[in-house]
């Protein structure tokens, strides 16, 4: 029986009614959300990473130092071609060697084997700037500046890792981590919805102060968790200082990666991680948080480690 047409037009209205109402739902949706695509892989590139980053903190030792000399390797790189693009003619090759041999060496001597580098590292540089004309004195500057910066700095969490034994240790270092992406979460989440106020409008024009702020908190949190961990002794106060300190540090390595992007003309670092950019990208914030960390919890006397 054919449909009569009052039924015909009532149903053309309602398929016009629900068409309206699907392009106004997309109208009110915020572009960062319409390519669910994007978002998708975002999601999964960021998942694995987590995943990965705990599997390898919490397994053992090595599993950590591999973990640490991978990322030096891998945001070395991404340092190293962002300069040559600001004309700069960095050391590549010795950056990124001496760059994975930080965290490596520090595992296996202490700060000795940190010292052995940095001096190997700066001799080879001389070297190269002595019989290699093209060489500056700023170019052996960024090269040193780039191995310290990614792979000299991770070294806190090595020593961290290696102060308390298993698997306390892995539980220390993977709660930094904890309040590291704690306060880039807690920043974004509150600066992009009540950020009024620029913190630093010309390096990086969407941090806010409001952001900042609840970026310590979200860091001041996870280090008030590390009191409960056996083996570090440290009270809530001192959590909470420490957690303030190591928030601004964080904020600071996030900025200082900006102004290098900015300066060498990038968007991202890399592509080595689909929806988020490069490594150094999500590790900025880690690196002068990880040696400021050691720093507090071995002159507050909260882990025992012998400096040699």
């Amino acid at each position: 029986m054919a449909p009569r047409p009052d039924e015909k037009a009532e149903a053309e209205d309602d398929r016009s009614r629900t068409g309206r109402i699907k392009d106004f739902a997309y109208e009110k949706t915020p572009e960062k959300l319409k390519n669910a695509t994007d978002l998708q892989v975002r999601f999964r590139t960021g998942f694995v990473y987590v995943a990965l980053s705990v599997l390898c903190i919490l397994v053992s030792d090595w599993t950590t130092v591999a973990f640490l000399v991978a990322t030096a390797g891998i945001t070395a790189g991404e340092f190293y071609y962002m300069l040559r693009s600001d004309a700069k003619l960095p050391n590549e090759m010795l950056g990124i060697i001496a760059a994975v041999l930080y965290p490596l060496s520090v595992y296996i001597a202490g700060l000795v084997g940190a010292m052995l580098v940095s001096l190997a590292l700066l001799l080879a540089l001389l070297v190269w700037y002595v019989f290699w004309l093209r060489a500056r004195i700023p170019d052996v500057g960024v090269s040193f500046f780039g191995a310290a910066y990614t792979g000299l700095l991770l070294c806190g969490l090595v020593i961290i890792r290696v102060s308390l034994p298993a698997p306390w240790g892995g539980a220390c270092v993977l709660l930094l981590f904890l309040s590291v992406w704690a306060n880039d979460a807690f920043a974004y989440l509150v600066g992009s919805k009540i950020g009024r106020h620029k913190l630093a409008p010309r390096t990086s024009p969407k941090k806010s102060w409001e952001g900042f702020i609840a970026g310590l908190v979200g860091s001041v949190i996870f280090w008030c968790l590390m009191t409960l961990v056996p083996g570090i002794t440290m009270a809530i106060p001192q959590a909470i200082v420490f957690g303030i300190i190591s928030g601004c540090m964080g904020v600071l390595g996030d900025l200082a990666e900006s102004r290098i992007k900015r300066n060498s003309g990038f968007k991202d670092s890399g592509t080595i991680m689909p929806g988020h950019g490069g490594l150094l990208d999500r590790s900025d914030s880690l690196f002068l948080t990880s040696i400021t960390a050691a720093i507090l919890l071995i002159a507050g006397g909260c882990i025992p480690y012998a400096l040699f």
